[in-house]
């Protein structure tokens, strides 16, 4: 997680490749003055039939949808995005990858009136290994519940994967690792549990699959749908509910999801060892059955993976 990010050698901007180091936003842009820029986490895996992207149509839809909502419609449809993705891991060579598709304001106004700024659109996209550690997805990781809140409805669209959201998430992030935790959980401002610094969070009890509801204060995480589908066709039963905090203590198992932490175990929370301390069987069924699907190792009911060729 650490260190300074080793970038792939071309990012699409605007339909033509332009180099890793060319890819500069002024500083008076709306972007860098006002977090006007929306975006989104994609992986391409290696498969058996060769490079394939998760869910890249689904992103892409996100995307524009996280778009319109700040009023920043890119000049692209979601079939011309997705064909230029897979270019630009074509230029790079790339087996597997962490994609970051983003749409901005750049350089024009002073002030925030946006349609006085241009929109720009960027691919880039790097390597990429697991987004917790790469012991987090076997063995689990520590976090704390955060003292800060998510956001309320109507406050700022939580709905929308905005880049300014994400300074609430770096307070989150930062605060817990000061503490010695990897990550963090947050709680709405009803006192909730909402959803973790960039990841939605499940709970186990007494066999059953728990996730908060999108209440408008969280992400509608991709992988969250995904494992959603991935637990009915487990034969799991699935809840969707408020979560009160002190579930997150009582739970038999716990874990994250998104698509950089994919779906990681919950070891313990605020120093309280969940359910045995490490990931539990159906933590690990749900895990097991995700990666298949990723990594084109098993049956895609749901066609999620787009190939290369």
């Amino acid at each position: 997680m650490a260190g300074k990010l080793e970038g792939s050698p071309w990012i699409w901007k605007d339909g033509e490749f332009i180099r890793w180091e060319d890819a500069n936003v002024h500083v008076l842009s709306l972007a860098v003055q006002f977090g006007s820029s929306v975006f989104e986490g994609v992986r391409c895996y290696e498969t058996p039939r060769g490079p394939a992207v998760f869910r890249l149509h689904d992103h892409f839809r996100r995307l524009v949808s996280s778009s319109r909502t700040y009023r920043m419609q890119p000049s692209y449809t979601i079939d011309e995005l997705v064909d230029a993705t897979l270019a630009t891991i074509r230029r790079n060579e790339l087996d597997s990858c962490y994609i970051r598709p983003m749409v901005l304001r750049g350089y024009g106004a002073a002030g925030m009136h946006g349609k006085s700024s241009p929109v720009e659109t960027y691919i880039p996209m790097w390597p990429w290994g697991a987004y917790l550690g790469e012991d987090a997805l076997a063995k689990g990781v520590d976090v704390c519940v955060s003292s800060w809140n998510r956001p309320a409805p109507n406050t700022i669209p939580s709905g929308a994967k905005s880049a300014g959201n994400y300074i609430l998430s770096t307070l989150m992030v930062m605060e817990a690792e000061s503490h010695g935790y990897a990550e963090a959980i947050g709680l709405g401002p009803g006192g909730l549990v909402s959803e973790g610094s960039g990841q939605n969070l499940f709970l186990v009890m007494d066999g059953e699959v728990v996730t908060p509801i999108l209440d408008g204060t969280s992400l509608w995480g991709i992988t969250r749908h995904s494992v959603l589908k991935i637990a009915e066709e487990l034969g799991l039963t699935v809840r969707q509910q408020l979560v009160p905090r002190e579930m997150l203590y009582s739970a038999d198992e716990l874990f994250f999801t998104g698509t950089a932490s994919e779906v990681t175990p919950i070891r313990s929370v605020d120093g309280l060892e969940i359910g045995d301390g490490r990931r539990g069987e159906i933590t690990t069924r749900i895990q097991k059955r995700y990666l298949e699907l990723a990594k084109g190792e098993g049956p895609d009911p749901w066609g999620w993976l787009t190939y290369l060729d």
